[in-house]
């Protein structure tokens, strides 16, 4: 059986080696280099012990050298970094960015939002911001292939098909996120030493998350209306998992029952996304270990107000099975290969 051979970089991050967890179930992968930095040298069961009787090559310093031997590069690196990989393609190989890189649309919005200036710029236009079960028909025609975010994952899905269809109104979305300590990286204990993470909760990037950046970028592309929300994530006592809770006004005559209707039949041949039966209360343990996100639609005490709960798994869904479902529709293997 013909198989691509893969290149990791960033595998011990908590992104990465989940990515080598699924990568390793995929029947058309051969995960040819695994690279890291502070890692070199050691074996990738050192930080997942479930990784120990599967033979994986050792972990080296990446090079560009290494790219011609591959046919996909997974980047699961600090934001900037696979815009320095991505200048080293050739036609024939394909990247597919886990952090920031190529999420954003203009050069001027990375500055913005990240702080710092872009060093690919020519090469965002070859890139396409793919979230599979929206926009999943483009994402063949392009070599850079940039994953969304784990809370924009957790939000979008939900919104895009109620704005664009023209369900809900654009104006004062709430959107209060709460995520597992894994998504902030292996560095979250130092970044947060201060905030008790294992008995408290805390909020942080307040009005000003980076993640605002591609929500509005992409809800800008469904709707001529002015789209205005807030978000506030969340970092919780729990490992993984997110849990996003939406606040949304209806348009007129529209019911809980018409949003129900309308997400199932948008996603009836999506089998990744759920759409629960009405006011089911949903848990990020629900999802936990599986690449679907799960929805749910709850009255409000107004009834021109919803309430949306949406959950997913922020290292897959929101990560490395989300990536997964992009390679599967690249190369048109099964969407659910290496997913089961």
């Amino acid at each position: 059986m013909l198989k691509l051979n893969v290149l990791v970089a960033g595998s011990t991050g908590y992104i990465g080696v989940q990515l080598i967890k699924l990568l390793v179930k995929h029947k058309y992968i051969k995960i040819k280099y695994l690279c890291g930095n502070s890692s070199v040298g050691k074996k990738i069961s050192s930080y997942d012990k479930l990784l120990s009787n599967i033979k994986l090559p050792k972990i080296i310093r990446f090079n560009r050298k290494l790219i011609k031997d591959v046919d996909v590069i997974f980047t699961a690196l600090p934001n900037g970094e696979a815009q320095d990989i991505s200048k080293n393609l050739t036609n024939d190989k394909v990247l597919i960015d886990l952090a920031a890189d190529f999420r954003l649309e203009k050069s001027s919005d990375y500055l913005k939002w990240y702080k710092q200036s872009h060093r690919a710029k020519s090469l965002i236009k070859k890139s396409f911001y793919a979230l599979p079960e929206i926009n999943s028909k483009k994402i063949r025609d392009y070599q850079i292939i940039s994953c969304p975010g784990c809370y924009p994952t957790s939000i979008l899905l939900p919104l895009i098909p109620l704005v664009e269809s023209k369900k809900i109104k654009t104006k004062n979305i709430i959107i209060d996120s709460k995520s597992g300590y894994s998504g902030a990286g292996r560095g979250v204990h130092k970044k947060y030493k201060n905030k008790n993470l294992y008995d408290s909760l805390s909020a942080y990037g307040v009005g000003f998350h980076r993640h605002n950046s591609e929500i509005q970028q992409m809800m800008n592309k469904y709707t001529k209306n002015k789209f205005d929300f807030s978000f506030t994530p969340h970092l919780t006592p729990m490992f993984r998992g997110i849990l996003s809770t939406i606040y949304v006004d209806l348009k007129k005559n529209v019911t809980q029952k018409t949003i129900i209707s309308k997400l199932k039949n948008y996603y009836k041949n999506h089998n990744f996304v759920k759409i629960l039966n009405p006011n089911v209360l949903v848990s990020t343990n629900d999802v936990i270990n599986t690449n679907k996100c799960i929805i749910s639609i709850c009255k409000s005490k107004y009834k021109d107000k919803i309430v949306i709960l949406s959950a997913i798994d922020n290292l897959i869904k929101g990560g490395a099975g989300q990536a997964i479902q992009n390679l599967n529709i690249k190369f048109n293997f099964p969407i659910e290969t290496g997913l089961q």
